[in-house]
């Protein structure tokens, strides 16, 4: 353990920083757990994205979220005014913070983070890092990835705050969702046109990033396919903008119901919560399905190992390539073998075990309002 550990134990204002999205956010929550209950009065404050600020709202161990679209980031915001950064220099200034956590992946840089905290006059600042920080970092945590081994993000972050004392029994991703987000999420259900008494699916077919796309044609023939097995409806869900489920609504006909694009982020997740089922791409909705326990189909482009369902029971489906881990956005070969050579009859056979895994009390919608 560091010699900080008795150090930590008296920090009462901790930042925790984690610029990524909503996923990224979730699977650092088991860190930010630890940190919570490492000190009785702590209280926590998250600086994220603007999307995981949507996920860290609905995190009980954090007590308040500041949304800030960092310019040295791949999501960030079109204003790019340095003004905008001096600005959240000043209010993280004025918070007063006793120390701060930057939570990255082993590819990213913690140091223009580590920089705004040193601005800020936040005194202790602890992350992992590839090269020397020399002050930018009080507590310099010496990265190891990919050298000696790529962990799972969860862990990775339980890793940078273990040695400093904080741990918990609670390993599970954290997310609290309010009733009223699930009632919300029944409402639309019924208004899209299926009883959510009958039985039905969640099916996520976008991502963010092209590289972990399946083919809308072999989710449809995918859902087809366990359409003849199973009486389930399948509820496709995504933004207003994704072609996948526009073009696989429109191929299974009255077989699916769309609620692309009337989703709220908090209904998103009620109706996940209550779902007995999520099909999806690696992408945060399989977070949210994590963190709240239903169990996750997650065709899983081989761009990465370390986002996996964490703790939930899943079937990870994918071909393996020799461009595996290519950590990429967009398919650096073209052919994105690794998703493409996942059958549709793996994906629908994957679905039907889970389902006769899964107990009917885990069908929580139907016996709302």
């Amino acid at each position: 353990m560091d010699t900080s550990a008795s150090a930590w134990s008296e920090y009462r204002r901790v930042l925790c920083i984690r610029l990524d999205t909503i996923g990224d956010v979730l699977m650092t929550t088991p860190a930010i757990r630890a940190l919570s209950e490492q000190c009785t009065d702590r209280r926590i404050t998250l600086l994220t994205s603007r999307p995981g600020a949507l996920a860290g709202a609905l995190v009980p161990e954090v007590d308040r979220v500041i949304a800030y679209d960092a310019p040295w980031m791949k999501a960030s915001s079109s204003d790019d005014s340095p003004w905008r950064d001096c600005a959240m220099v000043e209010r993280l200034r004025a918070c007063d913070f006793d120390a701060a956590v930057i939570f990255t992946t082993f590819s990213q840089s913690p140091l223009p983070a580590a920089l705004m905290c040193h601005l800020a006059g936040i005194p202790t600042r602890r992350a992992h890092c590839r090269e020397n920080p020399y002050h930018l970092l009080s507590e310099w945590v010496r990265e190891i990835e990919p050298e000696q081994g790529i962990r799972h993000e969860v862990k990775r972050q339980f890793d940078l705050v273990a040695s400093i004392g904080a741990s918990t029994d609670r390993t599970g991703l954290s997310l609290s969702i309010p009733p009223d987000a699930t009632i919300g999420a029944i409402r639309r259900l019924r208004e899209a046109g299926h009883d959510p008494a009958q039985p039905w699916i969640v099916l996520h077919p976008g991502a963010t990033a092209e590289s972990r796309r399946y083919p809308p044609e072999l989710y449809a023939e995918a859902m087809r396919r366990l359409g003849a097995e199973t009486t389930h409806r399948i509820v496709v869900t995504g933004t207003q903008e994704e072609r996948a489920a526009a073009i696989l609504t429109a191929e299974l006909g009255d077989a699916a119901v769309s609620l692309t694009g009337s989703l709220a982020f908090e209904e998103l997740c009620g109706l996940i919560a209550a779902a007995p089922l999520l099909i999806s791409n690696n992408t945060g909705p399989v977070h949210i399905a994590a963190a709240v326990g239903t169990p996750v189909v997650d065709v899983y482009a081989l761009t990465n190992p370390q986002h996996t369902p964490w703790q939930v029971p899943s079937r990870v489906l994918s071909h393996d390539v020799s461009c595996r881990w290519c950590f990429r956005s967009v398919c650096p070969e073209g052919h994105h073998r690794c998703l493409r050579m996942v059958s549709p009859a793996d994906v629908a056979q994957a679905a039907l075990d889970l389902l006769d895994e899964v107990s009917p009390e885990q069908s929580r919608l139907a016996t709302i309002g």
